[in-house]
């Protein structure tokens, strides 16, 4: 593979479901788990349903390489993304378990810090004028 250093004319290969769940177990895993591994991280750390219409989204230590994994009719399907010389900002969060929109792990796969990125605040108003 030959990098151009540009991305220009380069078109996405990857897109998700905008209708998944997604979470992301905020501890590394060891990446020799597979499957059945982190089909156990889901069921047991994380207590949700891994068979639930979602993506689970696993890193680790380094913040090099990426895990997404998920169930599609009759099956688990798992990707695996290993960055060459960067790193992913891995999100900060207290919980042990944190939820994204698709659009917010597109992100996070590029390379974007979520925690810079912020939005309009939601306002409640009681009358329009």
């Amino acid at each position: 593979m030959h990098d151009s250093g540009g991305d220009a004319g380069r078109v996405a290969m990857f897109r998700l479901n905008p209708a998944l769940s997604v979470y992301v177990h905020r501890d590394p895993v060891d990446f020799r788990k597979s499957v059945n591994g982190l089909v156990a991280i889901v069921e047991q750390s994380l207590r949700l349903d891994v068979f639930a219409p979602a993506c689970f989204v696993f890193g680790n230590k380094r913040h090099d390489k990426i895990k997404l994994l998920g169930w599609q009719k009759n099956g688990f399907w798992l990707c695996y993304k290993r960055l060459e010389a960067d790193r992913f900002i891995w999100p900060r969060a207290e919980t042990a378990v944190l939820m994204l929109s698709i659009e917010q792990l597109h992100w996070l796969l590029d390379g974007i810090d979520l925690a810079a990125l912020q939005g309009h605040h939601t306002r409640t108003f009681r009358r329009a004028s």
